[in-house]
């Protein structure tokens, strides 16, 4: 876009009394964002919503200075910019109507049609929360989702750090400009982010990390992704605000459920009370409820592969299920005389390799 084009854009997004949403209201009537300040008082009093106070701030040319200040920073550093009807703005948010209209950008981050998961939760993890979140990393990292995360303590940076450990592009929504980086002691796993995806931001380089920020930001990270997941939280939490948003906009909540006890799976546990989230015990929950065992590229259900190598686990596991048919995650367990955690990996590998498929109600069967 050229710089007058950004200019508009910034401008619009500064101005105060006008929201995303007010903002996309007035693209569409003007035509452009360069049409919204070129357009006259008496037709913009005539859209619905804008007052005289509105158009005065419009015509104030403070936030114009600004905003052509915010375009030197951001042209001096080189950060991209997609503006809401771009290409590379990605998908899910475009449907989001009150996904922000501007957002900036750095690293190697590639929206390409792609699965694309948020994973959030406390800052307080535990190493229940830890161990889950390799675990889940691992199970997924075949099917090479983008993870999308704040970059936070606790869980957003032990899942960022894990997705970076198996390869996965990864993505963390700041509350921020991209001038400094909050909490600073993340500093040291920028450059690893940067290369296995990036960060996003809506926030100007004047903007400080303060609390409303946060809260605003959590909705870029709900809805920018197909589904979100709460891995811990307590009865309050950031992440339940995230995950409210997402089912706001009709997506899929996952919550990992922990003993009514303990404080950071109070959260989680009331989501899946209260219906707002699907239980999740591991990755191949999700897998089963996105439909995920579909081949997106191919259009097609995978295919089992003649001749396909299993290892003794895998090999114990389909011979069961062969024999037996349809069979409940416990029984495969118990019959195969394998802890819970080891078969549901091991039949999230087998239905990798196209060889068994679930089933409603945790139930799997050979094809």
């Amino acid at each position: 876009m050229t710089d007058n084009e950004l200019i508009a854009i910034l401008r619009l997004q500064n101005v105060p009394n006008i929201g995303d949403i007010t903002a996309k209201k007035l693209i569409a009537h003007c035509g452009s964002p360069t049409a919204v300040f070129e357009d006259k008082v008496q037709h913009l009093l005539k859209i619905d919503g804008i007052g005289t106070l509105t158009v005065k701030h419009l015509q104030n040319t403070v936030y114009l200075e600004q905003a052509k200040a915010e375009l030197r920073y951001i042209r001096d550093r080189q950060i991209a910019c997609t503006y809401f009807m771009d290409h590379d703005y990605p998908n899910y948010l475009k449907h989001c109507l009150d996904g922000p209209i501007l957002l900036f950008r750095r690293g190697n981050i590639a929206l390409k049609p792609q699965r694309i998961i948020s994973i959030v939760g406390t800052r307080n993890i535990t190493n229940y929360g830890k161990a889950f979140c390799e675990a889940f990393i691992a199970d997924i990292a075949p099917l090479d989702p983008i993870i999308v995360s704040g970059f936070a303590y606790g869980v957003d940076i032990c899942i960022q750090k894990a997705a970076v450990k198996h390869g996965l592009q990864t993505i963390g929504c700041l509350a921020h400009g991209l001038n400094q980086m909050y909490p600073k002691t993340h500093a040291r796993y920028i450059a690893e982010v940067e290369r296995h995806g990036g960060f996003l931001t809506e926030f100007w380089s004047t903007s400080t990390p303060e609390r409303e920020n946060f809260l605003k930001r959590n909705r870029i990270i709900a809805g920018m992704s197909e589904a979100t997941v709460v891995i811990e939280s307590a009865e309050k939490g950031g992440s339940l605000v995230t995950a409210d948003i997402a089912h706001s906009y009709n997506k899929d909540v996952f919550a990992v459920p922990g003993r009514a006890q303990d404080k950071y799976s109070m959260g989680c546990n009331n989501l899946i009370k209260q219906q707002k989230a699907h239980m999740l015990t591991s990755a191949a929950d999700l897998i089963y409820m996105l439909n995920w065992q579909i081949d997106q590229k191919e259009g097609k259900a995978v295919q089992k592969q003649l001749f396909v190598p299993m290892d003794e686990t895998e090999k114990a596991i389909y011979d069961y299920l062969q024999q037996k048919g349809k069979q409940l995650l416990d029984s495969i367990a118990l019959e195969c005389k394998l802890p819970i955690f080891k078969t549901s990996s091991t039949l999230l590998n087998l239905e990798m390799k196209g060889m068994i498929r679930p089933l409603p109600g945790k139930f799997f069967e050979a094809i």
